[in-house]
């Protein structure tokens, strides 16, 4: 959770919020330039930023999660309904304390496997499984962010130099 003047950690360092943003852009996009962006539009609705900053607050669960209500698709927060969760998922967890990335992984009850960094040394587990005996294991977002979906002036393309 190491504060980057740049706002990017190095390639191989990250908390959970960094698989979110890498994930975005490898799909082309930058989710921070649409964070910062919606931050400005509807600072409003940021209400727990008490001091904007381009380089921490789009790797902030509190933030994704004012974001993706707004610009995804608020799915099931029930696992057992396993057809409803799809790979690209973007999950959150407890008081807004962890996010990941539902994988195309599966266990054998057809429960997806998360894509996450808890510090755990594999970065995809059976995470619905393990987390949801605490109370900041237990999902309370899901969503599908489908660009097709989102208008232009709020869609930021990744730019190389960024990074």
């Amino acid at each position: 959770g190491t504060y980057y003047a740049e706002g990017y950690p190095p390639e191989d360092i990250g908390v959970c919020t960094d698989v979110i943003w890498r994930a975005f852009k490898n799909a082309g996009y930058s989710l921070r330039e649409m964070v910062n962006k919606d931050i400005m539009d509807r600072e409003e609705a940021y209400v727990n930023i008490e001091k904007r900053d381009s380089n921490i607050d789009f790797r902030r669960v509190v933030n994704l999660r004012v974001f993706f209500e707004e610009y995804a698709l608020s799915l099931t927060l029930d696992t057992d309904k396993i057809k409803e969760w799809q790979p690209g998922d973007i999950v959150i967890f407890g008081n807004d304390k962890h996010i990941g990335i539902v994988s195309d992984k599966r266990n054998s009850q057809g429960q997806p496997y998360i894509i996450h960094n808890g510090g755990q040394p594999k970065r995809e587990e059976d995470y619905f499984k393990r987390g949801e005996v605490t109370e900041q294991g237990r999902v309370t977002g899901h969503y599908r962010f489908d660009a097709s979906k989102i208008s232009d002036d709020v869609l930021v393309k990744w730019q190389e130099a960024e990074y």
